[in-house]
């Protein structure tokens, strides 16, 4: 089971994604052109062209979980000025999920454990 917990290191990639592709063809994307481990634990994020589909993959210690959502009216925000790849927070995750932009958040300073 995924939980979207703040110790995990979200990732979203910022290239439209074939959402045919499954747990390896993902994978093969997160190392060959996000330039991450996939195994590393983090959930990494893609979206298909026209911003309607969702996948997060993820490495749970023994296999790959996939989460996988499509919108029946909408489109997901793409973040702007993102390269191949965006670190994301889990706030932020959490918002582009519920169809919120997550550029224009602004989000009110807090205490953060060094």
């Amino acid at each position: 089971m995924l939980a979207l917990s703040s110790h995990l290191r979200y990732f979203i990639c910022c290239k439209p994604i074939d959402m045919r592709k499954g747990f390896d063809g993902l994978a093969g994307i997160v190392r060959d052109e996000m330039k991450q481990n996939p195994l590393d634990g983090g959930v990494y994020i893609f979206l298909n062209k026209s911003l309607t589909h969702i996948k997060l993959l993820y490495w749970d210690g023994d296999g790959f979980a996939l989460f996988y959502k499509r919108l029946e009216k909408g489109r997901y925000a793409m973040p702007a000025h993102c390269g191949v790849s965006k670190l994301l927070a889990r706030d932020a995750l959490l918002m582009l999920l519920e169809g919120l932009s997550i550029d224009n958040m602004i989000k009110k300073k807090r205490y953060k454990l060094q």
